[in-house]
């Protein structure tokens, strides 16, 4: 599954929760969270469901539901609106601190019968200081990394070159792709900066990042573009596997594509061009 884009909605705006899926993100977000007003959530929840149980509701792509932190909405979120099972492909948790809050966000799912891959959403100090145990945890299938809401809690002053969290960014790539969990990187909040977007996008895709969240339909493009391998990449991958192919069939554990000794982390990095390179044909 790929996850370049990571689309967020609000929970209690149904009309742009259908739309939100023609944008082209891999991912949309209903949001419960920071995008609904705390006199709103009941009613956000009870749109939320109807949109997921609309047998006219055909998305095509992952959808997730980001509830309200442990403690703080997750049971309601999880009873109003994903008891009893629903079409949600996903859940995301904010203000992830521990292992904990992941796995009794599990708990709930799993009482509830409602039971998904939890994207944990890492956005302090001490979550990210603990991002190795909760992407390691058992519901956990993402490591989200949230850096407006760690620079406050650090007190941080955000800058347009990120250096103030650029460590906690690697953190959070080493620590998913150590788990073999996707990691996804921060919004970028200017909306009309599509040049700026692109460029911290390809940045985040070298450090690691499978991909990105995005806080308005217009960002999606430039995100999944950035993702998009070039086609002399997709051909290096194509001869890699065919190579790999070619070596198995005649029982020989090492083989070269271009001169190059091509040995497992290649041919897991010509994998992840091929599965990118799927996904923007699509």
């Amino acid at each position: 599954m790929v996850r370049r884009s990571v689309l967020f909605s609000p929970g209690d705006q149904p009309d742009l929760m259908r739309k939100a899926p023609s944008a082209g993100a891999d991912v949309v977000v209903f949001d419960l969270e920071d995008a609904v007003a705390p006199g709103q959530k009941d009613g956000a929840r009870q749109a939320v469901r109807a949109v997921l149980s609309d047998p006219e509701f055909d998305p095509g792509c992952e959808v997730c539901v980001r509830v309200n932190p442990v403690g703080s909405g997750a049971g309601a979120d999880v009873d109003a609106v994903l008891a009893g099972g629903s079409s949600a492909d996903a859940v995301m948790l904010p203000k992830v601190e521990d292992s904990e809050d992941v796995e009794t966000l599990g708990r709930l799912l799993a009482e509830a019968d409602a039971e998904a891959p939890v994207l944990a959403l890492v956005e302090s100090a001490r979550g990210v200081l603990n991002a190795q145990a909760i992407a390691v945890a058992g519901p956990t299938d993402a490591l989200v990394f949230g850096a407006e809401d760690l620079s406050a809690d650090i007190g941080a002053t955000r800058t347009d070159e990120g250096t103030e969290v650029l460590h906690a960014r690697e953190h959070v790539v080493l620590a998913a792709s150590a788990a073999g969990v996707d990691a996804i990187d921060t919004v970028y909040t200017d909306i009309e900066d599509t040049d700026g977007l692109a460029d911290e996008t390809r940045f985040a895709a070298g450090l690691g990042f499978d991909g990105k969240m995005a806080i308005h339909p217009a960002q999606v493009e430039p995100i999944n573009d950035a993702y998009t391998p070039a086609p002399a990449d997709v051909e290096w991958a194509e001869r890699v596997l065919e190579a790999k192919a070619q070596a198995d069939a005649e029982g020989r554990g090492v083989f070269r594509v271009d001169g190059e000794m091509i040995d497992a982390p290649l041919i897991a990095q010509a994998e992840r061009v091929l599965e990118r390179a799927e996904a923007a044909d699509t």
